[in-house]
């Protein structure tokens, strides 16, 4: 017999799943999954006992949370460990709250979602859980890693059946935190908070963020690595994505020789990610490793359209859903520069933008490695013949996408010279990459033809100071007047949404984090609100200078691994 409440409850649910209103955050708490879930409840003084939802992804069976070598299971339990101190909600993502989860964003004004995403409580029969992976660190073989701040809280399905897995960053310590202390600073996490975001609204694959709290929880941080310990403030992102399954979780199985582990992970990230591969077919390893193979190539060719540098691509940061996630050290390009390097912390410059590509490739075939024992001998044949096709994929994928940037429509023969042609321009002459782009999508034609570069167009400006600017303009006239059925508006219409005139350089984080540490969140809503529409000038954001030359201060700024 269903009591009133249940009622209500199930008609919101039934409402929701139409997509006429958001549940409430108790019905969403009980909608929630987990991996594994209660076979009894714990009364006082007892251990919880627990039996895995899906037998394919065993949970290590030791219950201390203490620092350890894993084996045998994909997951351990944790649970996450409540700041001590005054938590404060710095932000939210109601698109986040609203369309993936369900949620009104009202309900970030009550205690128990403040609550719930800080850590301090657990939904009641949620075992939350930290994912053990392993990984290739600035090419060398790292071993065990494994989530060592993150906590999965749940799994939830929303109203378009999108499955989605909420992760807790910086929520404490796990099985896998070796040296760490399991916590996350703010600034550190507000860099991961609005980069996020802002990749999703320029149309890159990426985890997403939900909230962003901050505690008065001392953190201790020698930032640089150079002895200068700092206190700091702990914080903790809500994050969100369809897996958080790398290219380490299937590695640390391979080198650990657990292969019938191995291939049930497999099975079920394909079964459970890549519906158009048959759990039949007897190539589904190699057709997964297809996929990953181009779609990495993909994302890795969408960075580099918006001068992203990730700055840690080591393989335990290479989603096997091809999404960029776990924001560290990142950058976007400001003076064009295929040497930049964000992470000071990155000596050899292994990360640099114009090597994740290569890095990409090396990742890959870390991955290939991993699947070798769970393929044959034809199968592996294939398999090296598909990462082989990888370079040629990735130029393909990013000369379409600097075609779109320069507004060329068709093929033409000069098109890859025309966009090696003005990168080496913008190379010499220290050219902003976002800018100069954005600002070749806003110039007329005639105004180039003419050479006549108006003021507000700086970094044109800069590239015009090279002395081949010209014959690069006279070949970009003539291609563009190649184009079919366009116009100049129609041109300019175009690159104008594909070239966007704001990315979180990161001056622009830097200024929020100084705001934020001083509890003035002013900095970071600014800039979640501008960022929403990177492709639209905004008053807000002119007003504070994100589309004019750097401050002579950011040439300074460093930022590293350490968070």
């Amino acid at each position: 017999m269903h009591t009133k409440e249940a009622c209500v409850g199930e008609r919101r649910l039934k409402e929701c799943e139409r997509g006429t209103t958001r549940i409430f955050f108790p019905l969403f708490l009980s909608h929630l999954q987990s991996w594994v879930c209660f076979s009894s409840l714990p009364s006082t003084g007892t251990k919880p006992s627990w039996i895995v939802q899906s037998a394919a992804l065993p949970v290590d069976p030791i219950q201390e949370n203490y620092v350890r070598q894993v084996r045998d299971c994909i997951f351990s339990v944790a649970y996450p460990t409540p700041f001590k101190s005054r938590v404060l909600l710095v932000a939210v993502s109601k698109v986040v709250l609203e369309e993936i989860l369900d949620l009104d964003v009202s309900i970030t004004e009550t205690d128990d979602f403040l609550q719930f995403v800080s850590g301090g409580k657990v939904g009641i029969g949620f075992v939350p859980l930290a994912h053990r992976y392993g990984g290739h660190q600035f090419g060398s073989w790292a071993g065990q890693l494994g989530d060592g701040r993150a906590h999965m809280i749940g799994v939830y399905t929303n109203r378009y059946g999108e499955r989605w897995e909420l992760q807790l960053k910086g929520s404490g310590k796990t099985p896998y935190s070796r040296d760490g202390d399991g916590r996350a600073v703010l600034r550190s996490s507000v860099r991961e908070f609005l980069c996020s975001e802002a990749m999703h609204y320029l149309g890159i694959p990426t985890s997403r963020a939900a909230s962003l709290v901050v505690s008065d929880d001392d953190v201790w941080r020698d930032q640089f690595y150079n002895g200068n310990v700092k206190k700091e403030r702990g914080a903790v992102v809500l994050r969100v994505a369809k897996s958080w399954f790398r290219i380490g979780s299937l590695e640390i199985l391979a080198h650990s020789g657990e292969l019938d582990l191995q291939r049930s992970l497999l099975d079920f990230i394909i079964q459970e990610h890549f519906p158009s591969i048959s759990m039949n077919d007897s190539n589904r390893y190699l057709d997964f490793f297809s996929r990953v193979v181009s779609e990495t190539a993909n994302l890795i060719a969408l960075w580099m359209s918006v001068g992203f540098a990730h700055g840690v691509c080591n393989t335990d940061n290479f989603s096997l859903l091809s999404i960029t996630i776990d924001y560290g050290p990142f950058g976007f390009m400001e003076s064009y520069d295929p040497d930049f390097v964000p992470n000071t912390s990155d000596d050899e410059r292994r990360y640099k933008i114009g090597n994740q590509a290569n890095v990409g490739l090396f990742n890959l075939d870390k991955l290939l490695q991993a699947l070798k024992p769970l393929l044959d001998s034809r199968q592996k044949q294939l398999a090296f013949q598909i990462v082989e096709g990888y370079s040629s994929h990735y130029y393909l994928h990013f000369t379409e996408l600097f075609k779109a940037k320069l507004g060329f429509l068709g093929e033409g023969e000069d098109d890859y010279y025309l966009i090696a042609f003005l990168l080496r321009l913008m190379e010499d002459t220290k050219a902003d990459f976002t800018m100069t782009f954005r600002q070749l999508s806003e110039i007329t034609q005639d105004q180039l033809k003419e050479l006549h570069i108006p003021k507000e167009y700086w970094a044109l400006q800069d590239l015009a100071k090279h002395k081949f600017f010209s014959d690069w303009v006279t070949m970009y006239l003539l291609r563009l007047r190649r184009n079919k059925g366009d116009s100049d508006s129609k041109r300019r219409k175009r690159m104008t949404s594909i070239n966007p005139r704001y990315v979180l350089r990161n001056w622009m984080a830097e200024s929020a984090i100084r705001k934020a540490e001083m509890n003035d969140f002013s900095g970071v809503h600014l800039l979640q609100q501008v960022l929403q529409h990177p492709f639209q000038r905004q008053s807000v954001a002119e007003k504070a200078g994100y589309a004019l030359h750097p401050p002579t201060w950011a040439k300074d700024l460093k930022v590293s691994c350490s968070s």
